[in-house]
């Protein structure tokens, strides 16, 4: 049985590209202050990403980048978190993030597991080589490898299951 999947490149002449990037925004404001509850949570369970992840493999490297770029800002801006430190490495990892989700769809053309853990390890490895470059710490670096696994594997899992529920969207 196969499923119709409807993966969309939104260019930023659309306006459904705002609409979707917002939507998105809106929900990597809201899980990490839900992960925040938990000690750790942010550390652990890697919020910031998720809705990005889904923003560009459903709906293409804009949507995806406005989502990366502007999530980790607005949540900064608001509530403090991300701190300035790491706003840096999150954005950039973030932008990865962004990048390989929506390339990864491209070239599977469906939602498939094995194109989320790409994009996953894609951002995280590359992202991980930056920021030991960034702060010529090699622990901090490869802190999102050392706590934040379960995080991975809810963008994993849960981006697999909300990407197939929203695949004839």
């Amino acid at each position: 049985m196969s499923t119709t999947v409807k993966l969309y490149s939104l260019n930023l002449s659309n306006t459904k590209t705002y609409l979707f990037a917002t939507i998105f925004i809106v929900g990597n404001l809201l899980l990490p202050q839900l992960a925040h509850l938990v000690p750790q949570g942010g550390l652990i369970f890697l919020p910031i990403y998720f809705f990005t992840l889904i923003a560009a493999y459903k709906y293409g490297m804009h949507v995806g980048l406005l989502t990366a770029v502007l999530s980790p800002l607005a949540n900064h801006l608001l509530f403090g978190m991300p701190p300035v430190a790491v706003l840096p490495a999150i954005m950039i990892k973030s932008v990865l993030l962004a990048i390989a989700a929506a390339l990864a769809a491209k070239y599977a053309g469906k939602v498939s597991l094995p194109a989320i853990l790409l994009a996953i390890l894609a951002y995280q490895l590359i992202g991980t080589g930056i920021e030991w470059a960034m702060t010529q710490n090699f622990a901090v670096a490869v802190q999102d490898f050392r706590l934040g696994v379960p995080g991975m594997l809810i963008q994993l899992f849960g981006g697999y299951f909300i990407l197939k529920a929203l695949a004839k969207v």
